[in-house]
């Protein structure tokens, strides 16, 4: 009855959404009596996914077979760790967790949002009803995830070995979190079209949920890279692949939408540029998921192969995203400009900042669904790849670090030319030092690592530039956030450079007792043994490696065979220096008895997702310090 009792719930909560957009859609046009329901309507209603969601869970957690999709991606041998992350390591499942984060966020704005006018908290919650019932639907009448199996199998066919992994328990719910906040902020953009009232109190209610979203696709991303960094065993941290770029576009319009809700909030500027970002955003999001989710592509990340749900996904993105256009087109022009500003000013390097932004994303987007295009129009197979990518966005990527140097250290409004010249100059000299130092130190660096390098350096300086003669004590928590995410693209850039132009790439057949140099260790090809795991077996080569006269390391890659379901992988072993990582996989065994070893010296990479995590950090604290200075001032203004 677990399953039925997920069903259920998962109904309930479908006809309370509908509910919920009734009753704000009358509420809007001054149906007083209704206002009243809408609130404890999308409360009632995220309760509902929570517990269908949890029985789901729940179904997984106790392997409970007559459940179709129990059976398709669960085992009784599976640790409870994969038994519980499988609960959304598959179509039906990632799709209902979208729908209860989707739910117990309209619940918390219902709940918390004070700031805005209830007429437009009413429209922001009927557009969450909105993009509920379309989800709902998905699920209910073409992605059932409670559907029953007859007769009941004896066993589960188990996960996919690729997503055995730690990182499942982490990854898609971080992403799926910063999906749900930027439908929030769509919510929020069609709420004040919809009310008619785009300003900085809408613009401050929507903040930190854009922030919110943010911090959580930069983790989602960061960690998604490096899980696949270690997991697939390429040795590469990104691939341009069509899904891990359909995170990547979500994040590139929240970051323009981040900077462009910042100036509307505090200065009452980019009020239409803020809207339209914040429809690209979610634009974004549902791309993403149309891609994996589709059955459009093969990829460990997607797990939809039906073209019924496809369609369905597709229509779903027609019907928001071209409904919220046809909405701004109607009322933007009934959107009051904002605040005026000089060429030069932070306001000015703000809207540089978001067309930059908006490049790179129009370039990824182009780059990622031209090949669908051209195959679903003529059939032939195209590859965009890192070339192409490289080539179009780097050279925007480059000049995006100079506007990010510059603009924290502009003056708001209004500045003069000439001082905003001589504030960046000391960062502008720190590139120009960096570039002739590394370009001595390794003439034949490629160019755009070159500049990579030189451009970071002087984005560090100026990162912490707006700290120079500030009471460090008394500096605002959301200006340490600032310079903190600043500071990790930095250190993320400087990492992409290094890996991209010093790393060693060794392939070689080697026989047990053989040494290889790769970069500064030297390794000795000890052992290959069998193990054993809970649902795995494997043969595990013992390699020491030893740098100079240094200590001994002992790693250990594996090449593994699942049986559940049968699957092959290479499970790397990587040792982490201060000065970067060496990466060790072992390969497949010739007639002749050598193995195949794959090994990479890769100086500093990972400074790409230390950068990351200091990227994420510095959001958090932005989004502490806006809260807590939202909290204050009410607390000040009645004492």
């Amino acid at each position: 009855m677990i399953a039925e009792a997920g069903l259920a719930a998962l109904w309930l909560g479908a006809a309370l959404c509908l509910l919920q957009l009734i009753a704000a859609a009358f509420a809007v046009r001054g149906e007083a009596e209704l206002a009243g329901i809408v609130r404890p309507v999308a409360v009632a209603q995220a309760a509902l996914t929570a517990v269908a969601f949890g029985l789901l869970i729940w179904l997984f957690v106790r392997v409970d077979l007559s459940v179709a999709l129990v059976f398709e991606n669960d085992h009784s041998e599976k640790p409870l760790l994969y038994r519980f992350a499988a609960t959304w390591g598959n179509h039906e499942g990632s799709m209902l967790m979208w729908v209860a984060i989707l739910g117990m966020a309209g619940a918390a704005v219902a709940l918390f949002e004070r700031k805005l006018e209830e007429r437009t908290l009413l429209a922001t919650l009927g557009g969450q009803a909105v993009i509920g019932l379309g989800f709902y639907a998905f699920l209910l009448f073409a992605s059932n995830p409670f559907a029953r199996l007859y007769p009941l199998p004896p066993e589960g066919r188990g996960l996919n070995p690729l997503l055995q992994d730690s990182g499942l328990a982490f990854h898609p719910p971080t992403l799926y979190l910063g999906y749900v906040g930027l439908s929030v902020a769509f919510s929020f953009a069609i709420g004040a079209l919809v009310a008619r009232d785009v300003g900085p109190a809408f613009a401050r209610a929507m903040r930190p949920w854009v922030l919110g979203a943010w911090i959580f696709l930069t983790l989602g991303i960061t960690a998604g890279s490096y899980w696949a960094y270690y997991e697939l065993g390429w040795g590469g941290w990104w691939f341009w692949d069509p899904v891990e770029n359909a995170s990547l576009m979500p994040w590139l319009a929240a970051t323009a939408l981040l900077h462009s809700v910042t100036v509307l909030a505090t200065r009452d500027g980019l009020r239409a540029w803020t809207l339209m970002l914040a429809v690209i955003a979610f634009s974004m999001s549902m791309v993403g998921t149309f891609l994996v989710r589709s059955g459009i592509l093969t990829s460990v990340h997607a797990f939809a192969v039906d073209p019924k749900r496809g369609t369905f996904l597709l229509a779903l993105l027609f019907i928001y995203i071209g409904g919220a256009l046809a909405l701004f087109g109607a009322r933007v022009g009934k959107v009051r400009e904002g605040a005026r500003f000089d060429p030069v000013s932070r306001e000015a390097g703000l809207v540089a900042n978001n067309l930059l932004l908006s490049a790179i994303l129009g370039i990824v987007l182009v780059g990622t669904l031209y090949p669908l295009i051209v195959e679903a129009a003529t059939g032939t197979k195209l590859s965009v790849g890192p070339p192409y990518f490289d080539a179009a966005a780097g050279p925007l990527a480059l000049i995006l670090l100079a506007v990010m140097a510059a603009g924290p250290l502009l003056r708001w409004r209004r500045d003069n030319l000439v001082s905003s010249l001589k504030r960046v100059a000391p960062a502008a000299g720190l590139a120009l030092i960096a570039l002739v130092a590394v370009k001595l130190a390794a003439p034949s660096i490629h160019i755009l690592s070159l500049l990579g390098l030189a451009f970071a350096a002087g984005l560090a300086l100026a990162s912490v530039a707006p700290l120079w003669q500030r009471n460090l004590r008394r500096t605002p928590l959301f200006v340490w956030g600032m310079v903190l995410a600043h500071l990790g693209v930095a250190v993320s850039v400087a990492g992409m450079a290094c890996d991209s132009s010093f790393t060693v790439e060794k392939l070689v057949a080697a026989r047990v007792g053989e040494t290889v140099k790769v970069g500064p260790y030297s390794i000795t090809f000890d052992a290959v043994d069998p193990t054993f795991g809970a649902n795995w077996q494997a043969l595990q080569a013992t390699l020491l490696a030893r740098r100079g006269e240094g200590d001994v390391l002992r790693l250990s890659p594996q090449a593994r065979t699942y049986w559940a379901p049968p699957t092959e992988t290479s499970e790397t072993a990587i040792h982490t220096a201060l000065d970067g990582q060496l990466y060790t996989v072992l390969g497949k065994q010739a007639a002749d008895g050598r193995w195949q070893l794959r090994l990479w010296w890769k100086p500093f990479v990972t400074l790409i997702w230390a950068g990351g995590a200091l990227i994420a950090i510095g959001g958090a604290l932005a989004l502490i310090g806006r809260l807590w200075r939202a909290r204050r001032k009410p607390r000040e203004a009645w004492l």
